[in-house]
């Protein structure tokens, strides 16, 4: 499996269409994916799922309204549950040999994080009909996993955390041993590192792309919670203090980079998984959730350094994250060959 911030042919996303996601609020939501498409079109190919004609009418229309030209843009019929193109769609993985590279497909099972929220059916179909209509190899290990719940240097680190991967609500029949042994298989990482808890209103038990990333082969940036009576200090400081002990496949120390945590993001006294680290790496612009917090220019500022040679994008995310996601989400690269 690649990682994110290698060239990209195209990112996969899915039109939102199911009004409960957003409950009582979903009205501002096609207009922030309209926003994650200008960014991108213009460096990549977007591939946006839509449930039939009518529903590719709109969101082209929706699309040319806020001036995006489409020509970028292909429109596939897909049918979806939900818009979280991250956990149910494909995970990419290429093989490289002979003088060219191959691109493949890794089909998980998808159970709608535990079984939260039904239906799912098809969502869990997505790979199978993106594999088909790419005509490249499909493979399935028969496990239910989301792609934000692991995060990949490209040189066979990998990154997840315990509250997710060992959930008695995804593979209670697996041992870690086991469900490592699954990830070295189908994804070609040999060396596996495991966080703790997640954010406190995550509802997919402690997704890795709410924590911490890799952003290059050796560093990775994670979020603190400096508050000490904040829900998420002691379990994100347990996190930071996991990172300093760990190496990469190599053996050499991680870099850690700290991003801060904006203040607490509530709706209707629910607070939301609002965290800079959901941000997307495309292939000219990194897209990073922002929350109209003082805090927004330090995360903006610090990933700009780490991404030199990219656009660093912030879109506003307190509707979004109603929806308990952000645009890492919402997002799923797929890798140039």
């Amino acid at each position: 499996m690649p990682a994110e911030w290698e060239p990209h042919a195209a990112t996969w996303l899915a039109w939102p269409h199911k009004e409960a996601s957003w409950p009582g609020n979903f009205t501002p939501i096609p207009a922030i994916w309209v926003e994650i498409v200008r960014v991108l079109a213009p460096h990549e190919r977007v591939n946006l799922l839509v449930n039939d004609a009518e529903m590719a009418v709109a969101a082209g229309e929706r699309l040319r309204a806020g001036g995006v030209p489409l020509d970028n843009v292909s429109l596939q019929t897909i049918r979806t549950d939900d818009a979280w193109a991250r956990d149910h769609g494909p995970t990419f993985i290429v093989r490289e040999g002979e003088g060219r590279r191959e691109l493949a497909t890794v089909d998980w099972k998808y159970n709608a994080w535990g079984g939260k929220y039904p239906p799912w059916e098809h969502d869990d179909a997505v790979p199978e009909q993106v594999a088909a209509l790419l005509g490249i190899r499909r493979f399935e290990p028969g496990i239910v996993l989301e792609g934000g719940s692991i995060d990949v240097n490209g040189r066979g680190t990998l990154l997840t955390t315990e509250a997710c991967l060992l959930n008695p609500n995804r593979n209670p029949q697996l041992s870690r041993a086991q469900i490592e042994q699954f990830l070295r298989d189908y994804l070609g990482v040999r060396h596996i590192l495991w966080l703790g808890d997640g954010i406190v209103g995550d509802d997919t038990d402690g997704h890795i792309d709410d924590l911490t990333r890799f952003v290059d082969p050796s560093t990775v940036v994670t979020v603190v919670e400096d508050n000490p009576r904040d829900e998420n200090h002691d379990r994100l400081r347990a996190n930071h203090e996991r990172l300093q002990k760990m190496t990469d496949q190599d053996g050499q120390a991680l870099r850690i980079v700290t991003l801060p945590m904006p203040a607490p993001v509530y709706y209707e006294a629910q607070r939301l998984p609002a965290s800079y680290a959901n941000f997307y790496i495309g292939n000219g612009a990194v897209l990073v959730p922002v929350f109209n917090d003082p805090h927004d220019a330090v995360a903006l500022q610090k990933l700009a350094e780490l991404f030199p040679r990219r656009r660093i994008v912030g879109i506003n995310a307190r509707e979004m994250v109603w929806g308990l996601g952000a645009f890492h989400c919402v997002t799923q690269q797929q890798p140039a060959v």
